[in-house]
C-alpha cells in the first residue's frame, strides 16, 4: 500500500508537506506510511483519498508502474527466508534509486531463487510429479493420438508404409531431420546419447549399453521432433522423457501394424507380449510397455503394468483396470514393496526363465490373470509383467495355467508381518543389518536435465566440433 500512495501522490506532483498541509498528516507520519513503516488507519486513508480525488479501492489495487512493481519484488525478496538465509545485505529502496540497478537488483534475487529451486528438488517432489503424469496417463488410456500422428507422419515421408521398421528406415528418419549419426567412444558417462543441435550431429556410444541403440537414437531425435525446450522443473522433464519414450515405440512398432498384429492374436484367442517382442525385434519391456499404449484403445482390454526389481520394490507402474497398487502419502506406486503373492513376485522363484510364467491371483478388487518374464540387466534383476481382469484371460495364450495365488493386500497380515509361528519363534532374537537405500534420501541431481554433468557434456561438445 505503500508504494501505491506514493505512487498517487507523485501522479498528482504534490510533495509531502502539500499534502501534509492539506490533510494535518505529518510529513514524517506520511513518509512512514508511504516506506512501509507503519499501517495506515482507515481515517487516514480516507484523508488521503480526499486529497488525491481517489476512491480507497484505488489506493489499495495493485501498483500499475513498472518501477512499482519492481520495487514491491525487491522489497520482498530481500526480506524473504532465502535472503536472510544466506545473509544478503539489503539496499535501500528510494526514488533516487537509478532504474537499472532496481532491474539488475530483482534480477539477481530471481537467479538465486531460480538456482536453489532447482537444487533443493526432492524424490517427495519427482514422485508428486509422476503421480499427477501417471494420472494423465490413465485418463487417456495410455494412448497418445497426437504422438501416434507424428510417428506415422515421419514414417510416410521416408517411404515407410507397413511391417517393422528396419535399421535402413531408422537412418532414413535421421537423414530426413537433417542429422548425421556419429558413434564415439568418449561419450559422458551420464549420457545415453548427446545430441549437437549446431552441427546437427547425434553421438551415440561406439560400444552400445544396456539400452537398445535404434530406441536410444529415436529418443535423442524425439527432442527435437517434438520441439522441447529445455525442462524448467522436474515435472517437465519427466514428461519430455514420457513423450520422447512413447515417440520411439510408435516408431520402432508402428500404429497400424502394430494393432493389426494384435486383433489377429485377439480373434486367435493368443495374446501374447513375447510376440509382440519378437515381431519387432524389441526388448520384452518394450514389448509390454507398447501393449499398454494399444490394448485399450483397439482391443478394449484394460490392464496393468509393472516392473519389479527382485526385492519386491516396485520400480515402474501403471493400471487402468482398477488393480490396487499400494501407494505412499503422496499417491506414488514406484518405491512401494508389491504383494509376494502377486505374479511380479512369484515369477522369481520360477524354475523355467525360458517362457512366460503365468498366473490367476485372486485380490480383494476382483482376480487378475498376469504374465511376466524375468529379465537381468547392470541395473539388477527385473520382472516385467502385464495383468488384465479375469474376464478378459479369454484373449490370451498361458489362460490354462493351473498356477494360483490368493492377496489380501493392503491388509498387513497379508505379508507385511511374519506369519504368527515365525513371530513367536524369532521376534526379538533376529538383528538384520539393513542394505542402506541412501539415494531414497537423497536431493535429485541438480541441473536442468537430472542426473546429467553439462560441464563434461559442452566438453565433449567442444573437442568434436572441429
Amino acid at each position: 500500500m505503500g508504494r501505491r500512495l506514493r505512487h498517487l501522490r507523485k501522479e498528482r506532483r504534490l510533495t509531502l508537506a502539500q499534502v501534509s498541509e492539506v490533510t494535518g498528516i505529518a510529513v514524517s507520519q506520511l513518509s512512514l506510511l508511504e516506506n512501509g513503516k507503519r499501517e495506515a488507519k482507515v481515517s487516514t486513508l480516507q484523508k488521503l483519498a480526499s486529497c488525491y480525488q481517489a476512491t480507497l479501492a484505488d489506493m489499495t489495487s495493485e501498483v500499475p508502474s513498472r518501477r512499482g512493481q519492481l520495487e514491491i519484488e525487491l522489497e520482498r525478496a530481500m526480506n524473504s527466508p532465502l535472503a536472510r538465509q544466506r545473509g544478503l545485505p539489503t539496499a535501500r529502496i528510494s526514488p533516487r534509486m537509478p532504474m537499472d540497478v532496481l532491474e539488475s537488483l530483482v534480477a539477481l534475487h530471481r537467479e538465486l531463487a531460480r538456482t536453489v529451486e532447482e537444487q533443493v528438488a526432492t524424490p517427495e517432489e519427482a514422485r508428486r510429479a509422476n503421480v499427477e503424469l501417471r494420472e494423465e496417463m490413465k485418463d487417456r488410456d495410455n494412448y497418445f493420438a497426437e504422438l501416434e500422428a507424428t510417428a506415422a507422419q515421419l514414417l510416410s515421408r521416408i517411404g515407410h508404409r507397413r511391417g517393422p521398421v528396419s535399421q535402413h528406415d531408422i537412418s532414413a528418419i535421421t537423414a530426413h531431420l537433417g542429422f548425421t549419426l556419429h558413434h564415439v567412444g568418449d561419450l559422458p558417462h551420464s549420457t545415453r546419447s548427446v545430441t549437437d543441435l549446431k552441427a546437427m550431429r547425434i553421438y551415440l556410444p561406439r560400444v552400445p549399453g544396456e539400452h537398445d541403440p535404434r530406441t536410444v537414437l529415436l529418443q535423442a531425435l524425439g527432442h527435437y521432433v517434438l520441439d522441447h525446450q529445455t525442462p524448467r522443473s522436474y515435472g517437465e522433464f519427466l514428461r519430455q522423457r514420457v513423450e520422447t519414450n512413447y515417440l520411439a515405440a510408435a516408431l520402432l512398432m508402428p500404429e497400424a501394424t502394430t494393432v493389426e498384429f494384435l486383433r489377429k492374436a485377439k480373434s486367435d484367442k493368443e495374446l501374447a507380449v513375447e510376440d509382440l517382442r519378437d515381431w519387432f525385434a524389441v526388448s520384452y519391456e518394450s514389448a509390454a510397455h507398447r501393449f499398454t499404449n494399444l490394448a485399450t484403445q483397439h482391443l478394449d482390454i484394460t490392464l496393468h503394468f509393472q516392473k519389479v526389481h527382485e526385492s519386491g520394490i516396485i520400480y515402474k507402474a501403471y493400471e487402468n483396470d482398477g488393480v490396487a497398487f499400494p501407494t505412499d502419502h503422496t499417491g506414488a506406486i514406484e518405491g512401494q514393496p508389491v504383494c509376494r503373492y502377486w505374479t511380479s513376485r512369484q515369477v522369481f522363484d520360477a524354475e523355467d526363465k525360458f517362457n512366460a510364467f503365468n498366473q490367476y491371483t485372486d485380490t480383494p478388487v476382483g482376480t487378475f490373470w498376469c504374465t511376466a518374464r524375468v529379465d537381468t540387466s547392470p541395473s539388477g534383476t527385473f520382472s516385467t509383467s502385464i495383468g488384465i481382469p479375469y474376464v478378459a484371460a479369454k484373449w490370451f495364450r498361458g489362460r490354462d495355467t493351473r498356477e494360483r495365488s490368493k492377496s489380501e493386500c493392503p491388509d498387513e497380515s497379508c505379508c507385511r508381518r511374519p506369519p504368527r509361528a515365525l513371530a513367536a519363534a524369532w521376534a526379538g532374537n533376529a538383528w538384520p543389518s539393513a542394505r542402506a537405500h541412501s539415494h531414497l534420501l537423497a536431493a535429485l541431481p541438480p541441473g536442468a536435465f537430472p542426473g546429467v554433468d553439462e560441464t563434461e557434456v559442452y566438453r565433449f561438445l567442444e573437442a568434436h566440433s572441429s
